[in-house]
């Protein structure tokens, strides 16, 4: 078998036989989390714009609108519920891909398990095997002696072209398809997926739609292959497939199936305490510590901040723009902002939405501070990256002291992980701009209890 149909024989094989109970319950983990993340990004403006498109679409509505209750065909759903899951920067993340599946998956699959009132089990097994895929089609393409992905290196998003294609496998499953049906609609989105990341360098609000984008394509490809129309069946290592198409010579084809069925990335991915871009996660980490240890914003001279040289160029470069983002959206891509932040802010679970508001990222003592701060790459954070995204804070006092935190594992990774007390923090405070405190436990349970729910149609019920 070609290596797209051994992966939609990995989504057939899940949706007939069901997952092991502990890929359930990191499944149910993904979906909570992304419901969380788009009930608090429910008010942004991206969300608006597109939640107007889709009004002016139209269509028989059979899918929810997360946040609104609206009823809209299952790919408007999905483009609005993508962009929701994906607008605040605050998905999951997989390393050293580089990449949020679960902002492209969940959404897909949640549409058309809605759409045809599939049990939580299936919707599950649905999200579990698409996630899968995205994550070993974003590994496919990351380059040993690079250190990087080749996605990322070519300035491309990898998150919503192999989400596409990963939640495509959702999807199809949850549309009834058999194995060579779910390879079709991989190969049909194979064709839609994309995505480019210049918006992280110097503006623009496109990149919140990746993800909508991704999973509107899913769910349309899902739907032409039930309908007929089919994929080639060397979509993905062909001469003019997806990955030589993005990826050119520099491709690991035996990341797509090696322990396929055996080895789950699925565990592994990492959950964000922060609001903002991964790669800024260890300064804030770092920042929070020295402030634990006493610092004060005020007797700050300079700051150092370190991080693997590739990751300079998102939350380092250009410098002016970095040190005064222009929103707070672009903010949360800052590491100079960020480190101010997270030496003055606090909420959530160290750094939350509050400090990346428009109104914080102009707030005068924040921008004084950010621009003290210097980055730089670091030898040891190279080492380490991608399988962390580390790095160092050296702080140079008023009085000449110099006070240094390193961090090589980031908070809410396999190293490092959030408790189960903290997930669930993440989620009520995220819900809790939308949801009464009732109505979050509620979503809480459901989806906890996924597993032996009858019709997802009780859990979409409360994400009005």
């Amino acid at each position: 078998m070609t290596p797209v149909q051994r992966l939609a024989e990995l989504a057939a094989s899940a949706a007939s036989r069901g997952l092991p109970a502990d890929l359930r319950a990191d499944a149910a983990r993904r979906v909570l989390d992304a419901l969380g993340n788009s009930l608090a990004a429910t008010g942004e403006r991206p969300a608006r714009a597109v939640g107007e498109l889709v009004a002016e679409w139209g269509g028989a509505g059979r899918a929810t609108a997360i946040g609104t209750g609206a009823r809209l065909p299952e790919p408007s759903a999905a483009l609005l519920n993508g962009t929701l899951a994906h607008s605040l920067d605050f998905d999951d993340t997989h390393l050293p891909s580089v990449l949020h599946p679960s902002a492209s998956v969940v959404p897909a699959a949640l549409a058309v398990a809605e759409a045809r009132g599939e049990s939580g089990a299936r919707l599950l097994d649905a999200v579990g095997a698409g996630v899968e895929i995205t994550v070993r089609l974003g590994m496919a393409g990351y380059d040993r002696a690079l250190g990087n992905s080749v996605f990322f290196e070519r300035g491309q998003h990898a998150t919503a072209i192999c989400g596409a294609v990963g939640a495509a496998a959702s999807a199809a499953v949850l549309s009834g398809l058999d194995a060579a049906g779910i390879a079709h609609a991989m190969g049909i989105a194979a064709s839609m997926g994309s995505g480019i990341l210049e918006a992280n360098r110097t503006g623009g609000t496109v990149k919140r739609i990746h993800c909508g984008w991704a999973a509107h394509a899913a769910v349309t490809a899902a739907g032409l292959a039930r309908t007929g129309i089919t994929g080639p069946p060397t979509v993905l290592e062909g001469r003019f497939g997806l990955l030589q198409a993005f990826c050119g010579d520099r491709v690991d084809l035996d990341a797509l199936t090696s322990g396929l069925g055996e080895h789950w990335e699925l565990p592994g991915i990492f959950f964000k305490p922060y609001p903002c871009n991964h790669f800024t996660h260890a300064g804030i980490d770092a920042a929070l510590r020295l402030r634990a240890r006493g610092l004060d914003p005020d007797d700050v001279e300079s700051i150092e901040l370190g991080a693997p040289t590739p990751v300079l160029r998102t939350i380092g470069e250009p410098h002016e723009d970095k040190a005064r983002p222009e929103s707070g959206y672009h903010a949360a891509f800052s590491g100079p902002y960020t480190v101010a932040a997270a030496l003055l802010g606090g909420g959530g679970l160290g750094v939350f939405h509050e400090d990346f508001t428009d109104e914080a990222a102009a707030d005068p003592r924040r921008l004084a501070l950010a621009t003290k701060v210097r980055c730089v790459p670091d030898a040891r954070c190279d080492e380490i990256f991608p399988h962390q995204f580390p790095a160092v804070l050296r702080v140079r006092t008023r009085d000449g002291a110099l006070l240094e935190e390193r961090v090589d594992a980031n908070r809410g990774g396999p190293g490092n992980p959030l408790s189960a007390d903290e997930l669930a923090t993440k989620f009520r405070l995220n819900a809790l701009r939308r949801v009464t405190e009732s109505r979050a436990e509620r979503i809480t349970e459901t989806v906890y209890g996924l597993a032996g729910v009858e019709d997802v149609r009780s859990l979409t019920s409360l994400l009005a």
